[in-house]
């Protein structure tokens, strides 16, 4: 059961609809992925997932608890004295400090002991675990530490009741932004973005280093009060330094930071800053926390300044996922561009006479004879009827020879052509960065296992459909006696060569035997079904082997496309809406 403070007042209609938008974009933002390797792409993901974490982690519980104390983090630079400004902030030891690099193992939470409901629930920062901390007197008199386990996992928060901590406002000890640990550095950014207040603490030798002022950027566009704090000034430098720092705060539009300055001291013997060392800033601290009116109006300041930016991300993110959706059209265009160039060639080569070449056109000769039987049956086709329907009866081998030869073709061709384009696609997304990724080390420049069976096995099917269509054709008496005295399996293949009869792609004396080879199928169909029939029949005959040959390399391309990730334009649209209402929303808390 939560130890949070309950609020039993339904709230306000407007905070209501603020929370529901804000549930949205953290659902939609988790749902982000952009898995394809573009620039810019892995800083899109990160922002997202740190979008969600701060919505999880501070904005969501502030909108929900506006009275809640405020949290002010305590961060800085290795070894800039946090931990020890902390000690002095509260007036005897509780955080570790020390020479021993990272020194903050678990971020502490320092809170006044009625405040603990704020805290000991999962209100803010619910992904880090409660490891409840305890004050004790040390055998030094008047010293105390923090009694916790140092084998607490890094994902902990150690929460200390400590009366010294004034209400209305809470410390949090955090680890070192330029930690050597990559753990502490990210959990200082994750603690930093859940920040009401940041603490900012840096050293006389080390204010200009650029880890910690990238963070200070951040904080500047979510607009949160900063406090800085200088430490570790030498003597004499103190106006030098200070009027530095500022120079450098003005610059980056953090100008009205309040500055405390806090001069180079020797330490005692329970490693702790003489009294007055950190007044200025303790008494900052405490009427901050006494001011009810200022402390609200630093959470909403602070809160207004999160959602701002967080329209900032989500519109890049929204931006990202458009690049994306871009990225994954090109690639998958390029593939369709170079399959649907290869349909074209097939079919080119199915109308130019090309597959009338070499072994087909040697077997249609040995079917229909010699070029003086196609003179004669030019010249009178219903006298050499009778003599053609014997040859055809007789002779059935020679039509299935025809068969088998276009079948031989056409699959050499389409197979030719779909290693062609898969070769053409491999080539483009191998050009590509997203492109590369999702091919990996994987080679799709040639056809699939199987393809070449599976092409036989299609274009027999066509074969047997162009069959069919000739016994349609076929079912009237009249015209069932005439194609049944010349025999379907020649008809079929007088229909084969009628389909790839056009000769643009001949040269030479193959124009004569190929038209002539055309002609003799033609005038044969023609005195059987008409020439209007077998016009319609050479057309389905077409469109049938186009859509065939569609379908190989439909399936063939999906080897290239099914590796592309799923459309996400909506949630591109969706984020962009979000980014929008955020927009509006910020201002309003």
């Amino acid at each position: 059961m939560s130890n949070e403070p309950h609020d039993h007042t339904q709230p306000e209609p407007r905070t209501a609809e603020a929370l529901v938008l804000l549930e949205d974009v953290r659902n939609g933002l988790a749902d982000v992925a952009l898995p394809l390797a573009l620039p810019g792409a892995e800083q899109a993901r990160l922002g997202a997932a740190n979008a969600v974490t701060q919505l999880d982690d501070y904005i969501l519980p502030r909108y929900r608890s506006l009275d809640a104390p405020l949290l002010a983090v305590v961060g800085g630079s290795t070894g800039a004295g946090k931990s020890t400004l902390v000690n002095a902030l509260v007036g005897h030891p509780v955080t570790r400090a020390g020479a021993i690099r990272p020194t903050t193992r678990q971020p502490i939470l320092l809170h006044n002991p009625a405040e603990a409901p704020w805290f000991e629930g999962h209100r803010v920062l619910p992904g880090l675990n409660r490891i409840r901390g305890a004050l004790a007197v040390a055998h030094v008199p008047s010293a105390m530490d923090v009694i916790t386990s140092d084998a607490a996992p890094m994902s902990s928060l150690v929460l200390l009741a400590d009366p010294s901590v004034p209400a209305g406002i809470a410390l949090l000890d955090a680890p070192d932004v330029d930690s050597i640990s990559d753990d502490n550095r990210k959990l200082a950014g994750q603690l930093l973005a859940a920040a009401d207040l940041w603490i900012f603490v840096t050293t006389a030798n080390r204010y200009a280093d650029a880890v910690p002022w990238k963070l200070l950027l951040d904080a500047a566009t979510r607009d949160i009060m900063v406090a800085v704090v200088l430490d570790r000034v030498p003597p004499g430098a103190e106006a030098e330094v200070s009027e530095d720092l500022r120079a450098l705060l003005d610059k980056e539009g953090l100008g009205s930071a309040p500055m405390f300055v806090i001069p180079e001291t020797p330490l005692d013997s329970r490693g702790m800053l003489p009294e007055g060392a950190v007044r200025q800033l303790k008494t900052w601290l405490d009427e901050l926390a006494a001011d009810a009116a200022g402390r609200s109006e630093v959470a909403r300041r602070t809160l207004n300044g999160s959602v701002r930016a967080l329209s900032g991300r989500v519109a890049a993110i929204a931006q990202a996922a458009r690049e994306q959706e871009r990225a994954a059209g090109s690639l998958e265009a390029d593939a369709v561009a170079a399959y649907r160039r290869a349909a074209e060639r097939i079919l080119d080569a199915t109308r130019d006479g090309a597959l009338l070449r070499g072994e087909v056109l040697a077997r249609w000769q040995d079917f229909v004879g010699t070029g003086e039987f196609f003179r004669t049956l030019e010249q009178n086709v219903g006298r050499f009827r009778d003599r053609l329907g014997a040859f055809f009866r007789g002779e059935p081998a020679p039509a299935v020879q025809v068969e088998a030869a276009i079948e031989t073709g056409l699959q050499a061709v389409i197979v030719d052509e779909a290693a062609n384009a898969a070769e053409e696609t491999d080539q483009r997304w191998r050009s590509h960065p997203a492109g590369r990724q999702l091919l990996g080390t994987d080679d799709l420049s040639g056809t699939s296992a199987g393809f070449a069976d599976r092409t036989a096995e299609e274009i027999r099917a066509w074969q047997e459909a162009l069959m069919e269509l000739i016994r349609t054709e076929g079912q009237g008496k009249r015209t069932q006696a005439r194609w049944l005295s010349f025999g379907i399996n020649g008809l079929g293949a007088a229909l084969m060569i009628v389909v790839f009869s056009m000769t643009a792609g001949l040269t030479g004396l193959e124009i004569g035997v190929a038209g002539g080879t055309a002609v003799v199928g033609q005038r044969l169909l023609e005195a059987v079904f008409g020439e209007d029939a077998v016009r319609r029949m050479a057309e389905k005959a077409r469109e049938d082997l186009a859509a065939r040959c569609q379908r190989l390399l439909d399936g063939e391309q999906q080897k290239f496309l099914l590796r592309l990730p799923a459309a996400g334009g909506a949630a591109e649209d969706a984020l962009l809406a979000q980014s929008d209402a955020l927009a509006r929303l910020a201002g309003t808390a």
